[in-house]
């Protein structure tokens, strides 16, 4: 199994859950957070004062996969969330030693 993490642009979660269903992936964790990386955040001006914003809003999606899953999911994650310009966002992938169901014990890719 395969713990994908995705960090993408706000404004693509929703192509991305989309695009995700599509392919029949639904279980996952989506959270927001905040970072940079080679775009180094942004200046932005509140009264008159010029602020140097550097930790920029992204989402961060989580999801367990089987390992047959794995280049499928990714393929569509880069797809649906690429704009083409700094600061897509990154795709990480580890491996998952077990995954157990609490709800009945299911363990494995039974679980997912």
């Amino acid at each position: 199994m395969k713990r994908i993490e995705a960090i993408i642009q706000p404004h693509k979660l929703e192509d991305v859950k989309e695009a995700l269903k599509a392919i029949g992936i639904d279980g996952m964790t989506i959270m927001e957070v905040r970072g940079h990386g080679r775009q180094k955040g942004h200046k932005e001006v509140y009264r008159g004062m010029e602020y140097q914003v550097d930790l920029l809003p992204k989402m961060k999606i989580e999801m367990v996969v089987t390992d047959a899953r794995q280049d499928e999911v990714v393929r569509t994650l880069v797809s649906s969330a690429r704009t083409g310009k700094i600061g897509d966002g990154k795709i990480f992938v580890y491996d998952v030693a077990e995954a157990i169901r609490i709800r009945n014990d299911d363990r494995g890719d039974a679980a997912l």
